[in-house]
């Protein structure tokens, strides 16, 4: 069961916060850094796994599917779930690859996969997640937005937006603090359960969808014992 885990704190962490990319996956050891809350892959995804991402869209509707993976099952699960159709095979590899990155990062035997098709915003809000850290990666459609600690008022954050909109509760003071990912990119967002991380988790959203647009989401989680 994917599920928050709660690790002990000893104190508060400071509020600085940093942001890493770069068009290398060894960007991603990075998340280990005190100051960093969000390690970005930039990269462009193969003609072969934007084909296989169309065909498994056509295939499959609007669901979420949550899976438990090892690095060795990962393909066998997916073709468990969803058929052993060649055309969607590039997909299942690069997710296999991914599976076995985060396992091999965080020294997990296994990992908590959702993967989901969206015509809407899955969680429309700013906010921050009690786990430690989650991959994520738009493979189709508009990807997760995040602000800086920096610019957040985080009094503003659930329900102290008192019902307004995030551009007008305050939560931060221009459109030009938004960041977004972009369709490809695999990014390492930091939790408040990560040691020493309370209160600095990163801040992010689902960006809303075009009307008819398909967004196609990776992400994968740690699971208890």
């Amino acid at each position: 069961m994917i599920s928050d885990i709660i690790p002990l704190h000893t104190k508060t962490p400071e509020t600085k916060q940093s942001a890493v990319c770069d068009t290398s996956p060894c960007v991603l050891s990075k998340i280990y850094q005190k100051h960093t809350n969000i390690a970005t892959w930039e990269r462009k995804l193969s003609s072969d796994l934007m084909t296989a991402v169309e065909e498994f869209l056509a295939c499959n509707k609007t669901k979420t599917s949550v899976l438990v993976v090892t690095p060795e099952t990962t393909e066998g699960v997916l073709c468990d779930t969803f058929g052993d159709d060649n055309t969607t095979k590039a997909l299942r590899e690069d997710i296999a690859l991914l599976v076995d990155m985060f396992c091999y990062l965080f020294e997990l035997k296994e990992a908590g996969l959702r993967l989901t098709i969206l015509e809407r915003a899955m969680c429309p809000s700013f906010h921050f997640d009690r786990i430690p850290c989650r991959l994520v990666t738009t493979y189709k459609g508009v990807a997760t937005q995040w602000l800086n600690n920096d610019v957040i008022d985080r009094s503003k954050l659930g329900a102290g937006n008192q019902g307004k909109t995030d551009e007008k509760s305050g939560l931060f003071n221009s459109l030009n603090d938004i960041n977004q990912l972009g369709e490809g990119d695999v990014a390492l967002l930091k939790g408040e359960h990560w040691y020493e991380n309370e209160g600095a988790g990163l801040v992010h959203r689902s960006p809303a969808l075009a009307k008819g647009e398909r967004r196609l989401l990776l992400t994968l989680d740690f699971i208890s014992s």
